[in-house]
């Protein structure tokens, strides 16, 4: 049983997140907010950003690293942008409510800038550029991070993983949404594939060489992760430093602090930046045009074997729907994760799953 999924309807681990944040000290709300990131992007199937991520962000609320009491708030603004202190409160009530503010100038002035200070790792980028586009704007979202990803020719890390969304409205269809780190591969990647004893791809990953390694269980300590497409992903992070570090007023680089590794009783420190741009105020008919776009798309030529193309963020509304009706399969890793974490708040996660038998097993 230890290699089997478990299954779990979206309700009940949204419910799982929400009382393990409560017994950490969040209040009602904030919990809530910190339960309905982690169980959206468990549906979307994106298990490293999910409620596998609870565990940690547990540890940190009861060290007093992350404040339970915390309270993000607008430390300067102008009309078309605002700084946020996060108070090193969760990073997603941070991030909730710094997206909300730049979806609320863009609605003033066509588009805006929230970048975020004092603040947490934050989860699935993906997830506040999404609370845009159901606004019907564009959003981005990013934030920086401990260096993990070399540069081109380094032996070792330089930059964060430094993730970047940006999401769309696209009239009749879900929002276009991508949400990717600028390395390669992200880092919970290879920590899964660690953790299960697993190789993983040349290409993730160089040793203290700088040579390509396909040994997982050599990150962090004696492995780096490369940049995706080398120097283009080495750019796009130094962009997301720019705009979530330098210009947020956010410790940068070694500055950040390990929010997995390093002591939970101390403030991390991560910035984060925010963007929306409302197409009312610019090109009303922009829904209409990305559906056109995604119409073209979808039409092209496909190569053989290939039955359908698809466009970012496609997948994942699809998994969330089936997890809305099915619920959702935590892979072991998840699993033993949530258990441990939920373990340190007095709960129980076989209270919240489905019982073997009730439901056929969810692919």
């Amino acid at each position: 049983m230890a290699n089997a999924i478990a299954n779990i309807t979206l309700s009940r681990l949204e419910s799982l997140c929400d009382e393990a944040f409560r017994r950490a000290g969040l209040s009602a709300a904030d919990a809530a907010t910190g339960a309905a990131v982690l169980s959206t992007t468990d549906a979307w199937g994106v298990f490293t950003h999910g409620s596998k991520a609870l565990r940690g962000y547990l540890r940190r609320l009861l060290a007093g690293g992350l404040r339970a009491d915390g309270r993000p708030a607008v430390a300067s603004s102008g009309p078309s942008f605002a700084l946020v202190d996060g108070d090193s409160s969760l990073g997603m009530v941070t991030s909730v409510f710094a997206m909300e503010l730049a979806i609320e100038k863009a609605r003033q002035t066509g588009t805006a800038y929230v970048g975020v200070h004092n603040s947490c790792h934050f989860g699935a980028a993906g997830y506040y550029a999404a609370m845009a586009a159901h606004s019907g704007l564009i959003g981005l979202a990013m934030a920086n991070d401990i260096p993990s990803v070399a540069a081109p020719g380094s032996r070792g890390a330089v930059t964060g993983s430094n993730p970047f969304a940006y999401a769309v409205p696209a009239g009749r269809y879900p929002p276009l949404l991508l949400d990717m780190s600028i390395a390669t591969v992200a880092g919970g990647k290879v920590y899964a594939a660690r953790e299960r004893g697993e190789a993983i791809p040349f290409g993730w990953l160089i040793d203290d060489r700088g040579l390509p390694t396909d040994e997982a269980g050599a990150y962090p300590e004696r492995a780096t992760l490369t940049p995706a497409a080398g120097h283009k992903g080495y750019g796009l992070a130094l962009l997301v430093e720019s705009l979530s570090g330098a210009l947020s007023g956010a410790a940068m680089t070694s500055a950040i602090r390990s929010w997995l590794g390093d002591d939970p009783g101390l403030p991390t420190l991560h910035g984060a930046a925010f963007l929306a741009i409302d197409p009312q105020a610019i090109a009303p008919d922009l829904p209409a045009r990305i559906a056109d776009l995604i119409d073209e798309i979808r039409a092209a030529p496909k190569a053989d074997g290939v039955d359908r193309i698809y466009v970012p963020g496609e997948m994942e509304w699809e998994r969330q729907a089936v997890a809305r009706e099915r619920g959702v399969a935590l892979p072991p890793d998840v699993i033993a994760s949530l258990r441990e974490g939920t373990a340190l708040v007095g709960l129980d996660l076989d209270d919240y799953l489905m019982a073997p038998g009730t439901a056929k097993e969810l692919a």
